[in-house]
C-alpha cells in the first residue's frame, strides 16, 4: 500500500478522535435535534441519493453481483424503514450520564457506575447502504464519533446518505468529523485502519464470514463481531403443527438475506409425521428446497439428501436444512456443533422442555414459540441496530444504544482516606 494512502487514513483517524471529546460532551437536546434535522435532510436529497442508488445498482448489475446482494443494496423499499429507525433513536432515552446500581461502603463512600461513551467506533459492513444511516445515528446518539466503510458495490449510495447526515450535522452544531466515511473503495484503506489503535477504540465488522475472520485476524483493534447467521428451529415433540408451519415460513420467507433467518429445521422424531410434514410442505409451496436427513426424505417426498456441510450453511437463500433428532438433548447437541451463537427457536407445549432450551442453550438469541425474525434491534424495542454481536464481550445479541457505550465508576465521599 501507498505512503499517502496510509497517511490519509491516520489522518482520518485522528479527525475522529479529535471530535470525539465535543461529542461526548453534547447533551440529548442537541444531540436530537441533529436526528430530527438528518430527517429532513434525506428527505430533501432524496432524489440525489436514490440517483446514486441507481448508479450502484446498475454498476452491481453489469458485474454480475448475485440478485440477493443486488436486492439487499437497493434503498427504494428501505427508505420509509430508514427514516423511521431515525425518528425511533430520537425517541429512545439518551444512556449518556445515566447512573446504574450504586452502594455504599462501609467506610461511607458511596460508589455508582455511570454511562459513557465507548470514544471513536468504526465499523465495515457489506451490501446495505441503509447500514451507514443506522450506526451513523446509533453511534452518535450514544455520544461517539464513527468511521463507516461500506461496501465498495454501494460506495456512492453511502456517500450520498453521508453528505446527507454531515448536513444536518452543521445545522445543528454538531462536529463534521464525528461522522466520516473511508475515501476510497481500495481495500488497502481497511488494512490501515485495522491498525490505528491509537485512535479507534472499538471496531464492528459487520457481513459474510471472510470479512470478519479476516478482521479477526488482522485488526489491532478490539472487536464486537457480527457473524454469520445460521438460525435454528427445533419442532419439539408436542410442537402445534399450524404453529410450526407459520412460525418456520415466517422465520425462512420472511426475508432471506439477513442473519436471522431460518436456515436449519430440526423435528423430534416423534413429530417428525406429525408437524414436520405441514412445514416441510408449506416451505416447498412457496419454492424452497428441502435438503433433509434420511428420516426427512423419508417422510417428504420432495426432499434431497443433505450433506454434511449443509448443517453449517447460511444458505440466504429459498434452500433450507432439515434434520430429525432423537430428542431435546441431540438438537442442543446439533446446535452446539453447527450453529453460530446467533438465534434458536423451540415449537412446544411443554413447559419444561422450553426452559430446558432456553436455560442451556447460550446462543445470543433463544425463544419459545415465535419466528426467528425478533431477534432483532427494532423488535426488541432497541430502535435501529447497528447488528447482532455474536462475540461475548463486550456486547452479546442485538447491539443498539446502551451496546454502544461503556461504564465508568463515579465516587462520592466526604473526605474519606485510605487506611
Amino acid at each position: 500500500m501507498s505512503d499517502e494512502l496510509t497517511r490519509e487514513i491516520e489522518a482520518l483517524a485522528r479527525r475522529a478522535r479529535a471530535a470525539a471529546p465535543a461529542m461526548a460532551a453534547l447533551g440529548s437536546k442537541q444531540k436530537n435535534a441533529w436526528l430530527t434535522r438528518a430527517v429532513e435532510c434525506l428527505d430533501e436529497q432524496k432524489e440525489t441519493i436514490l440517483e446514486a442508488n441507481r448508479r450502484d445498482l446498475a454498476e452491481a448489475r453489469e458485474k454480475g453481483v448475485d440478485r440477493v446482494l443486488v436486492n439487499r443494496l437497493d434503498l427504494t423499499d428501505k427508505w420509509p424503514d430508514m427514516l423511521q429507525g431515525v425518528r425511533d433513536v430520537a425517541a429512545l432515552p439518551d444512556p449518556i450520564g445515566t447512573m446504574g446500581e450504586q452502594w455504599v461502603r462501609p467506610n461511607g463512600l458511596r460508589v455508582g457506575r455511570m454511562r459513557i461513551p465507548l470514544g471513536v467506533i468504526a465499523m465495515i459492513y457489506e451490501s446495505r447502504p441503509n447500514v451507514t444511516v443506522d450506526a451513523a445515528v446509533l453511534c452518535l446518539k450514544a455520544g461517539n464519533a464513527v468511521i463507516l466503510r461500506g461496501g465498495s458495490e454501494a460506495f456512492r449510495s453511502n456517500h450520498a446518505l453521508a453528505d446527507a447526515l454531515r448536513t444536518a450535522a452543521r445545522d445543528t452544531g454538531l462536529p463534521e468529523d464525528a461522522l466520516l466515511l473511508l475515501p476510497t473503495r481500495d481495500r488497502a484503506a481497511v488494512d490501515v485502519m485495522l491498525k490505528q489503535d491509537r485512535y479507534i477504540d472499538l471496531l464492528i465488522p459487520r457481513g459474510g464470514s471472510a470479512l470478519v475472520r479476516k478482521v479477526m485476524a488482522e485488526s489491532q483493534i478490539p472487536i464486537v463481531a457480527h457473524d454469520a447467521g445460521v438460525s435454528h428451529v427445533y419442532l419439539d415433540a408436542s410442537a402445534d403443527p399450524d404453529m410450526s408451519r407459520d412460525i418456520v415460513l415466517d422465520s425462512k420467507m420472511r426475508q432471506m438475506a439477513v442473519c436471522n433467518g431460518l436456515e436449519t429445521l430440526l423435528c423430534h422424531r416423534d413429530a417428525a409425521r406429525t408437524a414436520l410434514p405441514v412445514a416441510l410442505k408449506a416451505l416447498h409451496e412457496e419454492g424452497v428446497e428441502i435438503r433433509g436427513c434420511p428420516v426427512t426424505c423419508e417422510v417428504f417426498a420432495e426432499a434431497v439428501p443433505a450433506s454434511e456441510a449443509d448443517w453449517a450453511e447460511e444458505y440466504l437463500a429459498p434452500l433450507i436444512a432439515v434434520r430429525v433428532v432423537d430428542d431435546l438433548d441431540a438438537a442442543l447437541d446439533h446446535i452446539r456443533t453447527y450453529g453460530s451463537n446467533h438465534t434458536e427457536i423451540i415449537v412446544t407445549r411443554d413447559y419444561a422442555s422450553a426452559q430446558d432450551f432456553t436455560r442451556r442453550l447460550d446462543s445470543c438469541v433463544v425463544g419459545v414459540n415465535c419466528s426467528t425474525a425478533f431477534s432483532d434491534g427494532y423488535r426488541l424495542g432497541l430502535g435501529a441496530e447497528i447488528g447482532v454481536s455474536t462475540s461475548r464481550v463486550h456486547w452479546y445479541g442485538p447491539m443498539g444504544l446502551e451496546g454502544l457505550t461503556t461504564q465508568k465508576f463515579v465516587l462520592f465521599g466526604n473526605g474519606q482516606l485510605r487506611e
